[in-house]
């Protein structure tokens, strides 16, 4: 296979490493954000309205919010839609412990469901049968890139009177039959941190179709205030605001907008490449006996990283094997919980704990070049021989 636009040296700064991840910045990243520094206003201003603006036009979602990070921007969600202390907020324990801490910030309790074994996706089935009356929430987490079952999600949701919000910070640009995700749905969270589809350094965004929903968040993103200070002043330099309710320091910047600005418009340039790796991956891993493909959609799927399933207890010897040759990889991601701050809420969850010992992050970004694909397929393939 022909992988488009492969760069042939890699960054200077991973000679010695492949790494896992990397962000592609250039000349155009760094233009748009002179433009910002020339206009002295750094904060939140009219590059984070216009990033606002591109994300409702490349999702078809009827309302955008840009963030400081995809953590506060869950925080955020869950706290606008109401969730507090005393509710139950279900979210999959095979997640970033970003999922789990945003539903503990608003004093709520996590309920952990187990995952699909072919997707790591939640399984609706042991969703289901996890709702209580005290369940004000679900958090899907769409894993990798792949969307999870939503319509069953919806579902459930809708006959259980509860609210979905939906972690997203893998899926920018990911489709759910027909429709991207952000487009449908209660409420959507992204991440535009530097490893992510798009990145303005650090940032996220919260998209949702519910206009009474959405002026909340818009107030609690900037403390409570019914007007920012962009508004304020682009309005004949109208001081006066009123405080109206809780709210957080968690908007988005002018900087770390114009960064996404460009990014999204080399979206598709970016998931050309790392679709083009992903299939690669997969044709040359899917002989190999030590090794489980996760199930993908390769036509609705911008793919965040790529994930294999390393069999036999080979899964850390793997590791240790490519690093030996230059080659980073990781585990996404250790259960929540399993972690020592969560043991209050630990389950059983058996497709979870088995699946975490097999999962192994390959290397997957869009400046990868041949010659690091080659290195890496080969010295899988060397492992298993």
């Amino acid at each position: 296979m022909t992988i488009p636009n492969g760069n042939k040296k890699g960054p200077a700064l991973y000679e010695k490493l492949i790494p896992v991840s990397s962000p592609s910045l250039g000349k155009d990243e760094l233009g748009e954000i002179g433009k910002v520094f020339d206009s002295k206003w750094l904060g939140l201003g009219k590059w984070v309205l216009e990033f606002e603006n591109e994300i409702k036009r490349f999702l078809g979602a009827k309302n955008a919010v840009g963030t400081s990070s995809g953590t506060t921007a869950l925080h955020l969600a869950l706290d606008s839609i109401g969730i507090k202390k005393g509710d139950k907020v279900i979210v999959p324990s095979l997640t970033f412990a970003a999922s789990v801490q945003s539903i503990m910030t608003t004093g709520a309790t996590p309920v952990f469901c187990d995952v699909e074994p072919d997707t790591l996706n939640m399984d609706v089935d042991d969703l289901a049968r996890r709702i209580t009356k005290k369940v004000r929430a679900i958090m899907p987490v769409h894993y990798s890139g792949l969307a999870c079952d939503m319509d069953a999600i919806m579902e459930i949701a809708g006959k259980n009177r509860v609210r979905v919000v939906e972690d997203a910070a893998h899926a920018f640009g990911s489709s759910y039959k027909g429709r991207r995700i952000g487009s449908f749905g209660d409420v959507t969270c992204f991440s535009f941190d530097p490893i992510k589809n798009i990145t303005c350094g650090e940032g996220g965004a919260i998209t949702t179709n519910d206009d009474k929903l959405v002026r909340t968040i818009y107030k609690k993103r900037i403390l409570g205030i019914d007007k920012d200070t962009w508004s304020r002043y682009a309005h004949k330099r109208d001081w006066f605001y009123n405080v109206t309710e809780l709210g957080f320091r968690y908007h988005m910047s002018n900087i770390n907008a114009a960064i996404g600005l460009v990014q999204i418009k080399k979206f598709d340039d970016f998931m050309r490449k790392k679709r083009a790796i992903v299939e690669r991956y997969d044709e040359e891993f899917s002989g190999i006996g030590g090794i489980e493909l996760l199930r993908r959609d390769y036509e609705d799927t911008a793919p965040f990283n790529y994930i294999i399933k390393v069999k036999s207890a080979k899964r850390d010897g793997l590791m240790k094997f490519l690093k030996a040759r230059g080659i980073d990889s990781g585990v996404h991601y250790i259960p929540n919980h399993i972690q020592p701050f969560f043991k209050d809420f630990r389950k059983r969850l058996p497709v979870t704990e088995k699946v975490w010992k097999e999962i192994l992050t390959l290397p997957l970004y869009y400046g990868m070049s041949d010659s690091d694909m080659d290195k890496i397929i080969d010295s899988v393939k060397t492992f298993f021989k």
